[in-house]
């Protein structure tokens, strides 16, 4: 990390700090400092002071209204991969994007070989293994594992009262036309610089075909006993 501020490189160090010393007096969280605290307590109050000077939206910190601008209005993209042709509003998926040029999953499952390059992917996977559903069909009440899952159900059982947008490129379903938008974007945009396989010689221009190849190496049993013949995927 560096900054052209000096306050900014002091309050950058202390995310390397365990210190957490303003405590919230309505929950048991603790913050670095009174500025995170503040925002957080916020959450808890309702408190949206950082109002959208375009529209009408207002945010709990000055990050979401940050988000906000970029994705609604003026679709700036200012972090950019720099191997492929990949931009993004904000950093923390500039982060997980580079990992599948790097192969790296810093977020390993306790209870198997599972490793994600994102916490998010990690938390989904862990359900498998304790059973928990965290998400419920607004509809008739259904739980599920994974959000995934429930959105399908949602389209499948209850798609008479939900507006459905397929990719008319794959087999996803959207229940909003933004959604479609980000989902084609994402996804389904051609790439000038293909972004290649790190497993074989393969290489892509669209991210969906780029993923769906990656699916088939996750198949492939790669450890291999070394007492006898036995290979296993875990």
């Amino acid at each position: 990390f560096t900054s052209v501020k000096l306050s900014s490189l002091r309050r950058h160090l202390k995310i390397h700090s365990d210190g957490k010393h303003h405590v919230c007096h309505l929950c048991p969280k603790a913050f670095r400092t009174a500025a995170l605290l503040h925002s957080h307590v916020n959450t808890h109050t309702g408190n949206k002071p950082h109002k959208c000077s375009e529209c009408d939206t207002a945010f709990v910190t000055r990050g979401e209204l940050s988000r906000h601008r970029r994705y609604k209005h003026t679709l700036e993209k200012p972090f950019k991969c720099t191997i492929c042709e990949y931009s993004s509003v904000e950093a923390s998926k500039m982060r997980r994007h580079v990992r599948s040029h790097t192969g790296e999953r810093p977020y390993p499952c306790h209870l198997c070989s599972y490793a994600s390059k994102d916490a998010c992917k990690l938390k989904r996977h862990m359900s498998t293994h304790t059973g928990e559903k965290r998400y419920e069909c607004y509809v008739c009440q259904a739980r599920f594992t994974q959000s995934g899952t429930m959105k399908i159900h949602v389209l499948q059982k209850h798609g008479e009262n939900v507006p459905k947008h397929q990719c008319p490129h794959c087999s996803t379903f959207l229940s909003r036309k933004s959604d479609l938008g980000v989902h084609l974007r994402n996804l389904h945009s051609y790439m000038e610089e293909a972004v290649k396989c790190r497993d074989c010689e393969a290489a892509f221009h669209e991210r969906y075909a780029f993923l769906q190849h990656r699916k088939t190496h996750r198949s492939e049993r790669r450890l291999r006993c070394a007492q006898c013949s036995c290979t296993c995927n875990q």
